[in-house]
């Protein structure tokens, strides 16, 4: 489980004590007399050069509450649409993570239709009493601001984090006592806990995985309710693509623990891909013909009116 102007300036000072210069004819000079200065510089500074004529300054206190609102409105519009920290409060994913670590959530791809990839590590909502049972912890006013904002990661989310086994088109499948496969391909996992078995605890499939769905699995296998756990339930133990929040990129925290989360090469290798492909390619094959269907309807009416009027 993974679990926010002000406008205007200051006046310039009057000037203590300050008169109206008289009209130069009361003044009692004369014509010999040399002409009086301004009684301010060019700079907008008084003659005595004691700056009381220029505008006051706004104090840095004033400022501060504008600069913590626009930092809280950022933060919160990093968490919404760009990245959001996630803790993570169990084992079920050692040695990759472990108790206690923090990681980034890439939320900005899933934006733009990206959709989860094999062997990335993904957070996602409960997609169905998965965490029935669970302790969820109280958070205190100020945990609950924090996490609405970004900066600490939420307690009360019913979250969870796994890494993306299988993708829709894909057949899974793991027989006690040997290797997860997809597509046929075993795949080589040096991510799983030291000691653990891939599936020996509860064999599965084999079984296609359906349209807009991924089948999910703990790195720490004898240690993870996953979709291994969860097939009877109303997903079948599929994880529904609408569910991701996005893909766990980094481990922040703590420092010595920072860290990148790659996708391991054996789901890079040789014709893993291929079932996969073959249903993305026949979503565009599929919306291509639904579109010249009435092109093709058309045409054939003009000709048969054609033959009609001849």
């Amino acid at each position: 489980m993974a679990v926010g102007a002000r406008s205007g300036h200051g006046q310039p000072e009057d000037r203590p004590g300050g008169h109206a210069e008289p009209p130069a004819e009361m003044t009692g000079g004369t014509a010999d007399d040399p002409p009086r200065g301004d009684d301010h510089g060019a700079d907008g500074g008084s003659a005595d050069g004691s700056g009381t004529g220029q505008k006051k300054q706004r104090s840095f206190w004033k400022e501060l509450p504008l600069l913590i609102g626009i930092a809280l409105l950022l933060a919160l519009l990093i968490k919404t649409f760009l990245v959001q920290a996630f803790s993570i409060p169990s084992d079920s994913m050692q040695d990759t993570l472990q108790r206690g670590d923090r990681v980034l959530v890439d939320k900005l791809t899933p934006w733009f239709g990206s959709e989860p990839e094999r062997g990335e590590v993904v957070v996602f909502h409960d997609p169905g009493g998965w965490l029935d049972g669970e302790p969820t912890p109280a958070p205190n006013i100020a945990q609950k601001f924090l996490s609405f904002i970004g900066l600490m990661p939420s307690s009360e989310e019913k979250d969870l984090i796994k890494r993306t086994i299988a993708v829709a088109g894909d057949t899974v499948e793991c027989k006690k006592g040997g290797p997860v496969k997809v597509n046929g391909k075993a795949l080589d996992e040096p991510y799983i806990f030291p000691g653990d078995t891939p599936c020996d605890d509860q064999p599965f499939g084999p079984f296609k995985v359906p349209k807009d769905r991924i089948w999910v699995m703990g790195d720490h296998r004898q240690n993870s309710r996953d979709s291994r756990y969860h097939m009877e339930d109303v997903n079948g133990g599929f994880v529904p693509v609408d569910k991701v929040v996005g893909r766990a990129v980094v481990v922040a925290w703590p420092l010595n623990r920072w860290a990148t989360l790659p996708v391991p090469s054996t789901f890079d290798q040789p014709g893993i891909n291929t079932a996969a492909a073959a249903v993305s390619s026949s979503a565009p094959l599929a919306m291509g013909a639904m579109g010249a269907l009435p092109i093709v309807l058309w045409r054939r009416r003009r000709l048969t009116d054609g033959r009609t009027a001849g």
